[in-house]
């Protein structure tokens, strides 16, 4: 019965697989004619139009959607709300796109829900055939529809969907939320979305509706002053950060690296929004995950919550306390061991990467820091390199396996000589990379591996995480 299971499993992984796949191009396309909303309304159309049995809660922004999404999920979970959660990309399964109170959708699930999809995609590949510019659903599109599809089957009495790409143009836009939230805006995909913050800006703002509220967790002026624009042009009722919301932050007790004590390095707020009907104050908040960022991402998520229990949701301050507290999100500053300190994560952009950098900093006192780097085309690189390499005593370069969108390596050694660094290291493979730090590291030593979650995903599964 197994092997049955596991052959459903495997046919429907390669027939995912094998439709267009938008995240394995070196240059992902952003373009009216090849992302359609369209065929994402056809295509739920034929399956029923699961999003419209589900209460919705859409994230979008440049840094920390998908954290905040999770914080979001967790705390309706805690709440009692039998809660979807839609994120991408996954680390090592396709299943981890699409989980139901933090548990992934099943393999065999995952065969059923693909058999649902067949006969409207047949369809809809017969109608596009000899259509110029036309296509079938995209992997991306399909995915979402599985995730709607699987959170209906559960009985989920929420969803939360992470933004893929932008937000105007991505397949999940074709949901009607009960909130929209938009947690930072930075420079990304800037070939794709606009070389400015503001045009940036109004491409994730695309997922504010008519009358919805907005959730603003964006600094920026320039980018605000575009969500502003649009949420009033829509009259949607706008929450911000710093000026509907607001809140402290103190850090955890900086540790040696050796045997770390994870729990008192998190950190806590002391959070409190103000207009009514949204008005609630929470103090000592402790945010499992690491870093100052999170304390911005955890802000917007509780902002979040309160707008949903304007609206007559039933969540608890204890809910949202223990949802926050108990939140472990894979390749966000995570510490995978101890002696040496590893911490894996996904910083892939210039925002991240500073981030990332502020939390190693804020977090762990190392007599040596080393770097495992690998990123991806399309990426501010010399940016990111202009963060790191002052930040670490030696960085290995290499080039994850798993997706061809690689930078390679000698490029990323170039970048680096152009800025004068002298302390890194070619490495073919992300197990050189991996084995030469690990020569190199005392018990006292931090080896950081980031720059794009298949380098994180990569490494994890080398360490023993479980990929597929």
């Amino acid at each position: 019965m197994a092997a049955t299971s596991d052959g459903a499993r495997e046919e429907a992984l390669q027939f995912l697989l094998g439709r267009i796949d938008f995240e394995r191009f070196v240059v992902t396309p952003y373009s009216e004619r090849r992302l359609k909303l369209a065929r994402m309304r056809e295509l739920l159309a034929r399956l029923g139009n699961p999003q419209d049995a589900l209460p919705i809660v859409h994230v979008a922004g440049s840094k920390g959607k998908g954290s905040t999404a999770a914080m979001i999920a967790g705390m309706l979970t805690a709440a009692g709300y039998r809660t979807g959660l839609y994120c991408s990309p996954h680390l090592h399964r396709i299943e981890e796109r699409f989980t139901v109170d933090g548990l992934p959708c099943e393999g065999d699930e995952l065969a059923e829900l693909v058999d649902m999809l067949r006969p409207a995609v047949a369809a809809m590949d017969a109608a596009a055939g000899g259509v110029p510019f036309e296509t079938g659903p995209t992997f991306f599109e399909l995915t979402t529809a599985i995730a709607l599809l699987h959170f209906v089957r559960c009985g989920a009495a929420a969803a939360v969907l992470e933004v893929g790409l932008g937000g105007r143009l991505d397949s999940t836009n074709v949901c009607q939320p009960r909130v929209a939230v938009i947690t930072n805006i930075s420079f990304d995909h800037t070939r794709q979305l606009g070389k400015t913050l503001d045009a940036i800006a109004r491409e994730k703002a695309g997922i504010i509706k008519p009358g919805v509220p907005t959730v603003s967790g964006v600094r920026s002026e320039e980018a605000r002053r575009a969500i502003q624009e649009i949420a009033a042009e829509r009259n949607s009722p706008l929450l911000e950060v710093d000026r509907d919301f607001r809140f402290t932050y103190r850090a955890g007790v900086q540790q040696n690296c050796g045997d770390v004590d994870r729990a008192a390095l998190l950190g806590r707020i002391d959070f409190q929004i103000d207009p009514p009907p949204f008005e609630c104050r929470l103090d000592d908040v402790s945010i499992g995950l690491l870093g100052r960022h999170q304390a911005t991402n955890a802000a917007v998520a509780l902002a979040t919550l309160a707008v949903l229990r304007a609206k007559g949701w039933n969540i608890s301050d204890d809910a949202q306390r223990r949802g926050l507290a108990a939140l472990r999100w894979p390749a966000r500053v995570e510490i995978w061991s101890d002696r040496p300190t590893v911490v894996i994560d996904a910083a892939h952009n210039l925002a991240s990467v500073e981030a990332l950098v502020a939390t190693l900093n804020e977090c762990f006192q190392a007599r040596r820091r080393l770097l495992v780097f690998a990123t991806t085309l399309d990426k501010d690189v010399a940016g990111m390199l202009r963060v790191l390499l002052p930040a670490f005593d030696h960085v290995y370069f290499t080039r994850y396996s798993n997706n061809p969108r690689g930078v390679p390596v000698e490029t990323l050694e170039a970048l680096a000589n152009e800025q004068g660094a002298t302390n890194t290291t070619p490495c073919a493979t992300p197990v050189q990379a991996w084995e030469l730090a690990r020569e190199a590291a005392s018990a006292e030593s931090l080896i950081c591996v980031t720059g794009s979650f298949f380098i994180a995903a990569e490494v994890r599964a080398m360490l023993g995480a479980s990929a597929s």
